[in-house]
């Protein structure tokens, strides 16, 4: 199997993209953060002393996946057309979906995964201060096109 970040000497290397045509491109990604009733009701009701968390952790996710490029050190910086963090709140915690879209030479799924990931962390911040149990998981790639 040949790994797309390495050179011909095995290094790690920025892949060339330049040859390709830049295409719309959206991933949708997801994760789950489990938390105890009490904690979801809390979210529900706004009564956490850090505030609204799920406005917090949208605008979070938004904000970590424009900031991808820093955080990984061999993506593409690229322009994002849109970045959309929705949650639904279930018995045992929260789905967390995010959708990324770009017109560009290169996808866009390391931007979802990164929005997932970063909300999910800011909620379990938000958080710890009254459920010790949470616990962030199955975090993945849903879906990747090229429209």
């Amino acid at each position: 199997m040949n790994l797309t970040h390495t050179d011909e000497q095995g290094r790690a290397s920025m892949v060339d993209v330049s040859g390709k045509p830049a295409q719309t491109r959206e991933a949708v990604a997801m994760g789950f953060i489990s938390l105890q009733s009490d904690t979801l009701d809390l979210i529900r009701q706004n009564g956490l002393k850090k505030g609204d968390v799920l406005a917090v952790a949208r605008i979070a996710g938004i904000q970590a996946a424009k900031q991808t490029q820093l955080l990984i050190p061999l993506c593409h910086q690229i322009p994002l057309s849109k970045v959309a963090v929705d949650f639904e709140l279930q018995a045992s915690g929260i789905q967390i979906t995010a959708t990324t879209k770009t017109i560009a030479q290169t996808g866009v799924e390391m931007e979802a995964l990164t929005a997932v990931s970063l909300a999910a962390l800011t909620i379990y911040d938000m958080c710890k201060a009254v459920d010790k149990s949470m616990v962030i998981q199955d975090v993945r790639l849903i879906s990747k096109t090229k429209i």
